[in-house]
């Protein structure tokens, strides 16, 4: 069974899926946007947890409970930040999506919400940074079979319009 790839436009703590990912910085103790957003909404014990596990490095994942969020998982990972294009940005963020998928199956998740990674704070471009989200799922997916469903969750409308022409490009190919 092919999983289902799905965009939608909302805040991606109310989600109800098995895993949300988490657009986190190196330390997973919090920071502005998306991070800080499921800290606030998951609550203190969330934080706890994080402290136990020594940060991340950027393209890889970890995970931690849901806690006070309808997701059972959090999957932190940790987005490039753009500097061009020419400093393995687009390595490090298709990594950010392989490493989260291949934690959700391993924690037995068969629904995930991902944020735009990296298109906040980060300053990557959105169109390009959703072309690689729309790409690596697709190709993971591709080999992988347990994910049911996939979510790329915008916060805004524009970012909900190139996720919609990216999955509308990979369809044409």
């Amino acid at each position: 069974m092919k999983a289902k790839l799905h965009v939608v436009q909302g805040n991606i703590v109310e989600m109800k899926v098995d895993a949300i990912v988490n657009a986190a910085n190196t330390s997973l103790l919090g920071g502005g946007g998306v991070d800080g957003a499921i800290h606030h909404a998951a609550g203190p014990a969330l934080l706890e947890e994080c402290k136990t596990l020594g940060g991340c490095a950027t393209g890889q994942a970890k995970i931690t409970k849901g806690y006070n969020l309808p997701a059972t998982f959090i999957i932190h990972t940790v987005g490039p930040i753009w500097r061009g294009g020419a400093k393995g940005e687009v390595q490090l963020l298709t990594s950010c999506y392989s490493s989260s998928l291949a934690l959700a199956i391993e924690n037995g998740a068969k629904s995930i919400a991902f944020p735009a990674i990296s298109c906040g704070i980060y300053g990557y471009p959105v169109s390009q940074a959703c072309m690689i989200a729309v790409v690596e799922t697709s190709n993971f997916l591709e080999l992988h079979d347990s994910i049911e469903d996939v979510y790329f969750v915008c916060y805004d409308q524009s970012t909900f319009d190139a996720y919609i022409q990216s999955l509308s490009a990979l369809e044409h190919d």
